[in-house]
């Protein structure tokens, strides 16, 4: 997205001598949502840019020239999307997939193009594209802070064969080798463990309580209240105290690389 809107949107806002935090109060919307809108970095939904319309007293500019985004999600995950972009801190626990802003392009595309109906080449490329741009919240060096917790099934089912799974995995180290990333593996011999049946990711925010996200088949749920979510990490907290050592972990990964570099 352009700066146009977010400059705009930014000057109406100073006319009418509002802080980024005043704004937020009376358009029920959080400082860091409006920092991120002026920045250039969020499009507001309808609804947000509707209320800011109403705030800031500029008729329905801000609703009816709302940038374009050619975003490919499912509708289940589009709320999810818009937290994630806010999020000072994620952790992701993964079940049977490399969570999606820590795929490759080739791995994310070999996930996408098995969806069932068949979908068109033209499609999958589209929400191949939006899954990279997802991934584009790790160009910040710090925020957000992201932690993966993977059960082992995801480094050892072959997604788009051995060398797409090779650079896969390598991306993985790389990512954590940089500590932009950590990464731990809940190992097979660990068996059963609280996080067994479902993915699930947790985010924590600058200005709102932390939520946390499920998903399973064409389905997806936002966990915003507070005992649900404070049991989702305490699960995670438990799980991740059995996986595997970061040390050992990207030992494993690395293993796992070249056991596919050898049957490429």
């Amino acid at each position: 997205m352009g700066t146009i809107y977010g400059d705009w949107l930014k000057a109406q806002r100073e006319a009418a001598g509002l802080t980024q935090q005043q704004l937020a109060d009376i358009a029920i919307m959080t400082r860091s949502h409006i920092a991120h809108i002026e920045a250039g970095r969020r499009v507001p939904s309808k609804e947000d840019a509707r209320r800011l319309d109403g705030e800031l007293g500029t008729g329905d500019v801000l609703s009816s020239f709302l940038p374009e985004q050619d975003v490919a999600v499912a509708d289940y995950f589009e709320a999810a999307r818009l937290l994630e972009q806010q999020a000072l801190m994620i952790r992701e626990f993964a079940l049977s997939f490399v969570p999606g802003i820590l795929q490759t392009e080739r791995y994310a595309r070999a996930v996408l193009s098995t969806s069932f109906p068949r979908i068109s080449d033209e499609e999958c490329d589209r929400r191949v594209v939006t899954r990279l741009e997802r991934s584009k919240i790790l160009d910040d060096p710090v925020t957000p802070a992201v932690w993966a917790l993977l059960d082992e099934a995801v480094l050892r089912r072959r997604i788009g064969g051995p060398d797409v799974m090779a650079e896969q995995i390598h991306h993985l180290v790389r990512l954590a080798e940089s500590n932009r990333i950590h990464v731990h593996v809940l190992p097979f011999a660990l068996g059963v463990h609280p996080l067994l049946s479902n993915m699930l990711t947790l985010m924590w925010f600058e200005d709102q309580p932390p939520m946390a996200y499920g998903e399973g088949l064409h389905m997806g749920r936002i966990h915003d209240a507070p005992p649900v979510v404070q049991d989702l990490q305490h699960r995670y907290d438990f799980a991740l105290g059995n996986a595997l050592p970061l040390k050992e972990s990207l030992a494993l990964l690395r293993a796992t690389a070249r056991d596919y570099e050898g049957h490429g």
